[in-house]
C-alpha cells in the first residue's frame, strides 16, 4: 500500500507546490521575466502554452554563467546530471530522466531543426557546436516519441543557433580569448553580416588544454557558417560546420590507484581524433494560415584511435576505426486557425533518415539504419477559458542491419506513438497540466549484434505520464512536475548475462556470464522535478532547478535496486548579482546524489557538490572576467563502470579547482 500511494503524493506535491508561491508572490518586485518562445510544437510558441514541462537557457544565461560548451550549460544552469565523455574534449553524457549508461540512446538532441543524435552507442559530441553561436537552448524532459521519433522517452535538447532563430539579422561581430588552469587557451571569433535580406554568420573556435589527467592533452576546433535569405513570407539558407578535436586517451582507474592519484593514466599510449562535418540547407514559407517547413541535412563523423589492454599479463593494442554518414530529411506543414470561439494548430509533419556506419582494420564491421515516418499533433485552445487540448500520434518504419565477420544480423519494425494532452489556466498565475503516451526504442547496431546466444532483442516500449503545474507573476516563474514512466524490454547492457568468453589463460570459447545486450525485466522511473526563478529589480537574479527521482527494476533478479548511474536527487542553485554598475557577479552550487555503477547496487558512487562563480567587468560591449570551477577543489568522479568485492572501480575523475581569465570585445 506504501508504494501504491507514492505516486499520488508526488502528483499532489506538483499541483500544489507553484500554489505556495501566490501568498509571496503579491509583494514580490514588479520586474518581470521576459516570455520565452519553445519549439515543443516543432514551430515555435509561446513557452506556457504546452502541457508538458520545458527548461529553457538563452544566450544571455549562457554568457554570464561562463559556460564553455553546451552540455555544461545544461549541466550547471539546470542541473541536469552528467558524465564524463571518455574523450574529453569538454563533453559530457547528460542524462534527463534516469537512464544511466543508455541515456544518450533514449534522448534525442535537435540543432536548428535537424536531429543529430548517432544510431549506436558513441554518444552525441556537444561540445563541438560553438558555444557563441547558440542563441537558446530548449530542454523537454520527459517523451518527445510523435514529434522526433525513436529514442525520444527520456527527452528532447533543441539547440537553435542565432541563425537559425529566423529574425531580422544584424552586422555584429565579437572575439573572445581566455586562459586558465590545467594549461588552457581557448580563442572563439564570431561575425554577421546583413544587407538587405541577406545574412552571413561565421562562428570560429579554438581551445586546447593538457587538461587534469596525465594524457588528457587535448586540442578542439571548430567553425560553422550560415547563409540566409528572407523576406516577409519566405526564408532559405543552407549552413556548414565542421569540428575536430585530437586527444589522449588516459584510461580509467582502480579505486586505489584514484585515492593514490587521480591524476595519473593507466594508458600512456592511447589516443583519438574525431571529426565531424554537417550540411544543411532549410527554406521556410508563410502562405496564408498555411507555414510550410522543409529541411534536409547530411553529416559525417569520422573516429580514429589506438588502443592498448593487459589480459592475463599480455599487453595488446588495437585501433578502433570507424566513418559513420547520416542524412535526414524533414517537411512540416502547420496550419493555425482563429475563430472567435477557439484557435487551432496542426502540425502535419514527415521524416525520413539514413545512417552507416563503416568500422575498419581490428573490428571490421558495416551497420545501417534507415527510418521513415509520419506524424500529427494537433492543439486546440478554447477561447473562453483558455484550455488547451493537444492529440499526437506517429508511425514509424525503421530497419536496422550490421555485417561483420562472425555474420549479419538486423531488425525491421514498425513502431507507432501517440500522446493527449491537456492544460488549464486556473487564474492569471496558475496552470496544471498533465499529459499521458507511450515511446519506444529499438536496439541499435552495438546492442543487436551483442547479445547472448540465440537472444533477439526486442523492442523497449514506455507508458508515459506527466502531470505538474506552473506559478508566474511579475518577478516569480515555478514550474513543478510529476513524471512516471514504465517500461518492458528495456534494452541495456548486463554484465552478468549469458555469453562467449575467451578467458585466460587458454583463450578458448566458454560459455559464461560474460555479459550481453538484453531486455531488462520490467523498470519504472518517477519523479518531482522543480524549475524555479526570481529576478528581484534589476541587479538579482536566481534559479533553481531540483529533481527527486528514482529508476527502478519492478521484477526479475535485480527487483528494487536502482538502474546504474542514476541519481535519486540532484540540485542547482545559480545567481546572478549587480552590486554596482558595470559589475557582475555569478555563480551557483550543484549537488548530485548517490548512484550505483552495477545492476546489483552492491557498490556506491559518492554525492558530490561543486561551486563556480565568476567575476566579470563590463562597458560598453566588452567585458573582462574571472572565473573558479569546482571552487572548494572537491574531489569526485561522475563515471565508473565497474564493480568487484563491494569497492567501485573503472573510474574516470573529475578536475579539481580552476581557474580562467579572459576578455571578451563585441563590435
Amino acid at each position: 500500500m506504501k508504494f501504491s500511494l507514492l505516486p499520488v503524493r508526488f502528483a499532489v506535491l506538483a499541483l500544489s507546490l507553484p500554489a505556495a508561491f501566490v501568498a509571496n508572490g503579491q509583494d514580490l518586485s514588479t520586474n518581470t521575466l521576459s516570455e520565452t518562445l519553445v519549439t515543443g510544437s516543432r514551430v515555435a510558441g509561446p513557452r506556457d502554452a504546452q502541457p508538458f514541462g520545458t527548461s529553457v537557457i538563452t544566450a544571455e544565461d549562457i554568457q554570464r554563467s561562463g559556460a564553455t560548451t553546451v552540455n555544461e550549460a545544461i549541466m550547471r544552469l539546470l542541473g541536469v546530471p552528467g558524465r564524463q565523455d571518455s574523450f574529453g574534449g569538454g563533453d559530457y553524457a547528460l542524462d534527463l530522466r534516469g537512464f544511466g549508461i543508455t541515456s544518450d540512446s533514449n534522448q534525442v538532441v535537435v540543432v536548428d531543426g535537424i536531429r543529430i543524435s548517432e544510431a549506436d552507442t558513441g554518444g552525441t559530441r556537444l561540445a563541438g557546436i560553438p558555444i557563441e553561436s547558440v542563441t537558446q537552448i530548449e530542454v523537454i524532459r520527459g517523451s518527445g516519441a510523435v514529434l522526433y521519433g525513436e529514442g525520444a522517452t527520456g527527452g528532447v535538447i533543441i539547440i537553435t543557433t542565432k541563425s537559425g532563430k529566423g529574425v531580422a539579422r544584424q552586422n555584429a561581430a565579437s572575439i573572445y580569448a581566455a586562459a586558465g588552469s590545467y594549461g588552457l587557451r581557448e580563442g572563439r571569433a564570431n561575425a554577421t553580416l546583413a544587407s538587405g535580406g541577406f545574412s552571413l554568420d561565421v562562428n570560429a573556435m579554438n581551445r586546447e588544454a593538457d587538461n587534469h589527467r596525465d594524457n588528457f592533452h587535448s586540442r578542439a576546433n571548430a567553425l560553422s557558417t550560415v547563409a540566409q535569405w528572407s523576406n516577409d513570407w519566405l526564408r532559405v539558407g543552407a549552413s556548414q560546420s565542421n569540428d575536430d578535436l585530437s586527444t589522449g586517451l588516459p584510461g580509467a582507474l582502480t579505486a586505489a590507484e584514484y585515492a593514490a592519484n587521480p591524476r595519473q593514466t593507466t594508458h600512456s599510449l592511447d589516443n583519438a581524433r574525431i571529426d565531424n562535418s554537417r550540411t544543411g540547407i532549410f527554406g521556410e514559407a508563410v502562405i496564408g494560415d498555411w507555414q510550410l517547413v522543409a529541411d534536409a541535412g547530411t553529416r559525417e563523423k569520422k573516429l580514429r584511435s589506438f588502443n592498448t589492454y593487459i589480459d592475463g599479463g599480455y599487453v595488446g593494442s588495437y585501433n578502433y576505426d570507424y566513418d559513420i554518414k547520416a542524412n535526414t530529411y524533414g517537411f512540416r506543414a502547420v496550419n493555425t486557425q482563429k475563430l472567435a470561439d477557439y484557435s487551432n494548430r496542426l502540425v502535419i509533419g514527415n521524416d525520413y533518415s539514413s545512417w552507416s556506419r563503416a568500422v575498419f582494420r581490428d573490428m571490421a564491421s558495416l551497420s545501417t539504419q534507415s527510418s521513415r515516418a509520419l506524424y500529427f499533433r494537433n492543439e486546440l485552445t478554447f477561447a473562453a477559458s483558455k484550455t488547451l487540448l493537444t492529440l499526437g500520434a506517429r508511425t514509424e518504419r525503421i530497419n536496422k542491419d550490421a555485417m561483420s565477420n562472425s555474420g549479419a544480423t538486423g531488425l525491421t519494425d514498425r513502431q507507432n506513438a501517440w500522446e493527449l494532452g491537456i492544460r488549464q489556466p486556473l487564474n492569471e498565475k496558475i496552470s496544471v497540466y498533465g499529459r499521458i503516451g507511450d515511446s519506444y526504442r529499438l536496439a541499435n547496431a552495438d546492442e543487436f549484434s551483442f547479445t547472448s546466444p540465440g537472444k533477439f532483442l526486442l523492442p523497449q516500449r514506455s507508458k508515459d505520464a506527466e502531470l505538474g503545474s506552473t506559478y508566474a507573476a511579475g518577478a516569480v516563474k515555478v514550474d513543478a512536475r510529476f513524471y512516471r514512466s514504465a517500461l518492458t524490454n528495456e534494452i541495456g547492457y548486463d554484465s552478468n548475462a549469458t555469453n562467449i568468453g575467451y578467458p585466460a589463460p587458454n583463450y578458448l570459447p566458454v560459455l559464461g556470464p560474460y555479459g550481453a545486450n538484453v531486455n531488462l525485466d520490467p523498470t519504472l522511473r518517477t519523479g518531482l522535478e522543480l524549475d524555479g526563478t526570481y529576478a528581484y529589480a534589476k541587479n538579482l537574479k536566481l534559479r533553481v532547478n531540483a529533481a527527486l527521482r528514482k529508476s527502478s527494476f519492478v521484477s526479475g533478479p535485480y527487483a528494487g535496486s536502482l538502474v546504474p548511474l542514476t541519481p535519486r536527487r540532484t540540485l542547482s542553485l545559480q545567481g546572478e548579482w549587480m552590486p554596482v554598475e558595470k559589475h557582475l557577479v555569478t555563480g551557483g552550487v550543484n549537488w548530485v546524489g548517490s548512484q550505483h555503477p552495477d545492476m546489483a547496487n552492491a557498490c556506491s558512487m559518492p554525492s558530490y557538490a561543486t561551486a563556480n562563480v565568476r567575476y566579470a567587468y563590463r562597458w560598453s560591449k566588452s567585458e573582462v572576467f574571472v572565473g573558479a570551477t569546482n571552487l572548494t577543489n572537491h574531489k569526485y568522479y561522475t563515471q565508473a563502470f565497474g564493480c568487484s568485492s563491494g569497492q567501485t572501480t573503472s573510474i574516470y575523475p573529475e578536475p579539481g579547482r580552476a581557474v580562467t581569465a579572459g576578455v571578451r570585445v563585441a563590435f
